[in-house]
């Protein structure tokens, strides 16, 4: 069975899966200066944590439009089961 994946740039859909998921939006910290900063979802656990900052969802998601990006999710690995793997794309190239 392959994995199943969906790229989205609808916040509603995006902020259900990452919550469904016990996911936070966040930055990687000290790189806010200039704007925005560089975005990430912070899930239990996840590589990284201490050097991410929570946000607001209406924070993050600024950023995200801002930047044309779009959400590419993993919906069901590809042995079955749920995933949290998720990465940023540009809208373009969704």
């Amino acid at each position: 069975m392959a994995s199943q994946t969906r790229t989205t740039t609808d916040h509603d859909e995006i902020r259900r899966w990452v919550e469904e998921h016990d996911g936070h939006p966040a930055l990687v910290r000290g790189t806010t200066s200039g704007g925005g900063g560089v975005l990430r979802i912070d899930f239990p656990g996840g590589a990284g944590e201490d050097d991410l900052e929570h946000v607001s969802w209406d924070d993050w998601f600024a950023t995200f439009d801002d930047r044309g990006l779009a959400l590419l999710y993993q919906t069901e690995r590809s042995g079955g089961g749920d995933s949290t793997f998720a990465k940023l794309v540009d809208r373009s190239s969704a």
